[in-house]
């Protein structure tokens, strides 16, 4: 006979759910703390099972260029000695080409996926989308209910063609050396790559 798993307490269980969803999904561990209910997504390994076997990526730029570009733009960083990780993505925000700097972390990482994710939903520049949130609460509110975003940060770019979007650039981690803007500035260098 089959022994019966231990009840979990409710409060517990909601903990355990917060760390999941903060561990997977990179949603900011405060959402709780605001009064934000907790998000729930499929997993990874059911978004594939649920996905057609030969789904073709997005239009976006193709390996070399985006290869190219994060290249240049982690370079941009490193002789600032400033590690960082760099994202190249498709028109929809998914990713191309992730580049991470000796020295950059796993959260640059994620962070850079929620940039090109701002970028995607907002098609501008995630750092505009930042700078509008502050007198316009309700970007903030939909960010934070996005589990692919969870909170507004600049570093992520749109590189435009005939008005459409045909390359994400996302960059993360110069922000923690305390130089204000340095995500945006190694982007840039991506950005006229891809252009």
């Amino acid at each position: 006979m089959a022994k019966k798993a231990p009840k979990m307490n409710p409060a517990h269980r909601n903990g355990l759910l917060l760390l999941i969803a903060t561990v997977s999904l990179g949603c900011p561990a405060s959402a709780q703390d605001q009064g934000s209910p907790v998000q729930t997504a499929p997993s990874l390994a059911a978004t594939i099972a649920a996905m057609p076997k030969n789904l073709p990526r997005a239009p976006g730029p193709s390996l070399a260029d985006a290869l190219a570009a994060a290249q240049a733009a982690q370079q941009d960083c490193a002789v600032r000695h400033v590690p960082v990780s760099v994202l190249i993505a498709d028109s929809v925000g998914a990713p191309v080409v992730l580049l991470s700097g000796d020295g950059a972390g796993v959260r640059s990482q994620l962070i850079a996926r929620t940039k090109a994710r701002i970028v995607a939903r907002y098609a501008m520049a995630s750092g505009e989308v930042e700078r509008q949130s502050k007198s316009n609460p309700r970007l903030i509110a939909e960010a934070a209910a996005d589990p692919e975003i969870g909170v507004l940060r600049g570093g992520g770019f749109p590189v435009m063609r005939d008005g459409r979007i045909i390359a994400i650039v996302a960059v993360s981690g110069g922000s923690l050396t305390g130089v204000a803007g340095l995500d945006e500035e190694c982007a840039k260098v991506a950005v006229a790559r891809l252009r």
